[in-house]
């Protein structure tokens, strides 16, 4: 069997944006019958808020539109790389932190702004903003975003996936 495709989504302290971005793509890659060939999970570029639970307001939102908010965050690490497939960065400084760090050339391309996946976003405007220092508005923003990339995120890596199986 083929080790399964692995995404992570980063934002700055895994409590509200890739927490957020993982419990909505993992509930659309179990909906789409590939859990098992997909793993997802989410980190932060620092380490602030490591061993803390989500933000309670994306834990909120999350739950109010269907999804778990069961979460642990921890800080990305260079050496996940290597076992990495998809790194989804949620906005611009993110790409650039996650590119910079990447051990290779090879290991900076599989860095992706989560936006990119969606076709309505505005190729001038790809961050998901943080709702951290807003009120609930921005959390249901954030969600709405993650969304809208979520459809296209999944045929991507479903892409992937089916050409690791040919």
């Amino acid at each position: 069997m083929t080790a399964p495709f692995r995404v992570c989504f980063v934002c700055t302290g895994n409590i509200c944006r890739s927490p957020m971005a993982e419990h909505v793509f993992r509930s659309y890659v179990e909906e789409a019958g590939l859990d098992g060939l997909v793993e997802v999970d989410s980190a932060g570029t620092d380490g602030w808020h490591e061993g803390d639970g989500a933000d309670p307001r994306t834990v909120r939102v999350l739950e109010e539109g269907g999804y778990t908010g069961e979460h642990t965050a921890r800080q990305f690490r260079r050496d996940w790389f290597d076992r990495l497939d998809l790194v989804i960065a949620l906005d611009a400084g993110h790409l650039r932190t996650l590119r910079r760090i990447a051990p290779t050339p090879q290991d900076a391309e599989k860095v992706r702004l989560l936006r990119s996946y969606d076709p309505a976003a505005d190729p001038d405007d790809m961050d998901v903003p943080d709702p951290y220092y807003g009120d609930m508005d921005g959390f249901e923003e954030c969600l709405k975003m993650v969304e809208a990339a979520g459809d296209g995120l999944l045929d991507a890596v479903r892409e992937a996936v089916e050409g690791r199986a040919a």
